[in-house]
């Protein structure tokens, strides 16, 4: 789409005199080149970059606030520490982002996190191998967010209704398997919870921090780099002009909810890791969290702007706001989420506005 819009018109030509021209018309336009304050405002009031840069700029402040009000506070490790608290958080949040740059929403998320504890926790104290569970999490979550895709693309069926069934199906199977707690003490589960990567000078992370950066990073370059990601942002900007340019819009549409499947089968089995058990209760609430993540990181509800490291960013602000209310000690987990609903608020309206004013 963009190589079509730069195009040169039909009756411009081509070369120099279109360069001179454009020069020409510049400089008529503004009169002098644009300033540095200039181009700064333009990034900052963007609908694109605008809101990441506002999340970069809260984490650093909170963080640095923290620093200075308590101690032990600003230092690597606990830094360090919001990645291996929140790595299931952040895989969640990269499939969320897929879905809600396509103007959709996934409601399953948290349960289907839940139902993958259960089963592995079931089928490892069954004597089942982590090497036939773990893929077998991934597959099933992934078929589902395929049936739900299919839900949507085919029978028309609004995203929020057909991901709120399929998070009421995944729950209610979460207690068919079973309604108490499972514990799981599978000897490579509980080596993957307790082993710590050295970083050097005292900082280490987990192996569920590792996953998580991969698949950041493949993410990363699935939108950036490839046809798919280019017809996930072409969806969210406009779907009937992304059928009349001749995109995949509905498989698309569909492959979509699968990697927010598999995200999510995935996310469960690294709070498997985190947590050694499972319970039906698991996560519930969980998919506010990463729709507040990823709206906080600066992806529009609506679809078409966002990205991937922009989510990360809105978990991170996420992480530290409860990592200072665990400092307070005095403060209730609950205003962890008062916070996160403020902040949401916040952002929303911060979207309408620089929506608003490109228009």
């Amino acid at each position: 789409m963009t190589s079509t819009l730069d195009r040169p018109s039909a009756g411009t030509p081509s070369g120099r005199g279109s360069r001179r021209s454009a020069g020409s018309a510049g400089s008529s336009t503004h009169g002098r080149s644009r300033s540095p304050f200039d181009r700064l405002r333009d990034v900052l009031t963007s609908p694109k970059s605008g809101p990441v840069l506002v999340t970069a700029v809260l984490f650093v402040a909170v963080f640095v606030a923290g620093g200075i009000r308590y101690r032990g506070f600003f230092s690597g490790q606990v830094f360090l520490n919001l990645f291996v608290d929140n790595s299931y958080l952040i895989v969640l949040a990269v499939g969320m982002t897929f879905v809600i740059l396509t103007g959709g929403i996934d409601l399953s998320v948290g349960a289907v996190v839940a139902l993958s504890t259960m089963i592995a926790a079931s089928l490892l104290q069954s004597g089942w191998s982590p090497g036939v569970v773990i893929p077998l999490i991934l597959v099933l979550t992934s078929v589902l967010g395929l049936l739900v895709g299919l839900m949507i693309h085919v029978f028309k069926v609004q995203p929020f209704i057909a991901t709120l069934a399929a998070m009421f199906l995944a729950r209610g199977l979460c207690y068919v398997i079973s309604k108490d707690s499972i514990s799981i003490t599978e000897p490579t589960f509980v080596a993957l919870a307790v082993t710590r990567i050295p970083l050097g000078g005292g900082l280490s992370i987990t192996p569920s921090v590792v996953i998580a950066l991969v698949v950041v990073a493949v993410a990363v370059w699935v939108l950036g780099f490839t046809r798919f990601g280019r017809t996930v942002y072409a969806i969210g900007g406009s779907e009937q002009s992304g059928m009349l340019m001749g995109l995949p819009v509905a498989r698309t549409k569909v492959i979509v909810y699968v990697v927010s499947g598999f995200c999510s089968g995935l996310a469960g089995v690294l709070f498997s890791f985190y947590t050694l058990s499972g319970y039906p209760l698991t996560a519930i609430g969980t998919e506010l969290d990463a729709i507040a993540a990823v709206v906080v990181g600066g992806t529009l509800l609506t679809g078409g702007y966002g990205f991937v490291l922009g989510s990360v960013l809105g978990v991170l602000v996420l992480g530290v706001i409860q990592t200072i209310i665990t400092f307070e000690g005095t403060l209730s987990s609950w205003w962890t989420k008062i916070f996160i609903g403020a902040l949401l608020l916040v952002f929303i309206i911060l979207q309408k506005v620089l929506t608003a004013r490109r228009r």
